[in-house]
């Protein structure tokens, strides 16, 4: 399998999304050995600086097994895409719908969208290290927008990301969303600022 033949497959439940790099699809419990290996890789390249290797650890541990990627694949409440590039899997995005876990988060994108509850979540988007700025990234994003609107029709997207995170926050306005609040995640043993953003523009 080659990136000029990449395979035919959905990226919401329509076509895939076809790349210069590859196609970004739905992922299948197939996919999910890969994905979750991807996933303990990335993780710790979106943590602040000074985090230490057992809180991201025990995040990846708890959070990111391959029984939570296989459940994801499968799941009527969420999203899981994939990068294929038709030799690996360069990245992954997931989404999920629902209400968010915490008050400020749920208080924060009432009041930016005027909606109450349930909301789509870009829960996860990450890139493998090797082909950063290569245009993975923006690719994963337009599957994500594509396959929200079919998780939850109409609904607003949000997500949250570390107040510290720069070049992730720059990514995300060029995407099109915008800050509305703060949270606190817990990786590990730390509690880490959060923004909250929510998608405001196409």
């Amino acid at each position: 399998m080659t990136p000029e033949h990449p395979p035919a497959s959905d990226a919401g439940n329509g076509t895939a999304l076809r790349t210069p790099t590859g196609v970004v699809r739905r992922a299948t419990v197939d996919d999910a050995a890969e994905t979750a290996w991807l996933a303990a890789l990335t993780f710790p390249l979106a943590c602040p600086p000074g985090t230490p290797p057992s809180d991201m650890a025990v995040h990846i541990a708890h959070k990111l097994t391959l029984g939570h990627f296989r459940g994801w694949a499968t799941s009527a409440e969420h999203a899981l895409l994939v990068h294929d590039d038709g030799a690996r899997l360069l990245g992954y995005v997931l989404l999920v719908l629902g209400a968010p876990d915490s008050a400020a988060e749920t208080d924060a994108v009432r009041a930016a969208s005027g909606r109450e509850a349930p909301y789509v979540e870009l829960s996860k988007i990450y890139v493998h290290p090797d082909v950063l700025g290569g245009g993975v990234a923006g690719a994963l994003m337009r599957g994500a927008v594509e396959a929200a609107a079919e998780l939850g029709p109409g609904l607003p997207l949000w997500l949250g990301t570390n107040a510290r995170n720069e070049r992730a926050q720059a990514f995300y306005r060029k995407s099109g969303f915008e800050v509305v609040g703060r949270r606190t995640k817990r990786v590990g043993d730390l509690d880490h600022d959060d923004v909250v953003l929510l998608r405001t523009q196409a």
